[in-house]
């Protein structure tokens, strides 16, 4: 079993131990972050450092120290963004009905664009980050109708 200390006795809060599942565990791949806690202990994992980051990705979600969600919603954004490029020429298309292609946007850009938002904090900002989003990208879509 590889136990995980920090300190000696500094800090129970810091200190557990990891299963035999995790034996397996290399230090290339161990990075923590703190997360809204007051021990500033070294974490070891077998007498080795892990390397302490502010932010790390996770699932295609971005952690951070402070448990914000902007690094996160700027990244989804810029995906969406580039999913409503590739779809250009569905945007241009004129055999498709508006109807559909504005169910397109839904299925495509907008569930890209609100992968794991349920984790996110909903703030005022955020929300408006993402109107502003869809409003500009329908928009432009609108204005090639004319």
């Amino acid at each position: 079993m590889a136990s995980v200390t920090t300190n000696a006795g500094e800090d129970d809060q810091c200190s557990s131990s990891l299963g035999s599942s995790r034996s397996h565990h290399t230090q290339r791949e161990s990075k923590i972050v703190r997360y809204n806690i007051a021990c500033n202990n070294p974490i070891t994992i077998d007498g080795k450092a892990l390397e302490d980051v502010k932010t790390f990705t996770y699932l295609d979600n971005i952690i951070d120290e402070h448990g914000g969600s902007d690094a996160d919603v700027k990244a989804r954004i810029g995906k969406a963004r580039a999913t409503y490029l590739q779809l250009r020429n569905i945007w241009n298309a004129k055999q498709l009905s508006t109807n559909i292609e504005v169910r397109i946007f839904n299925t495509n850009v907008k569930t890209v664009l609100l992968y794991v938002a349920e984790t996110w904090r909903t703030t005022k900002a955020i929300i408006q980050k993402m109107q502003m989003f869809i409003n500009s990208c329908l928009r432009k879509y609108y204005t090639t109708l004319r």
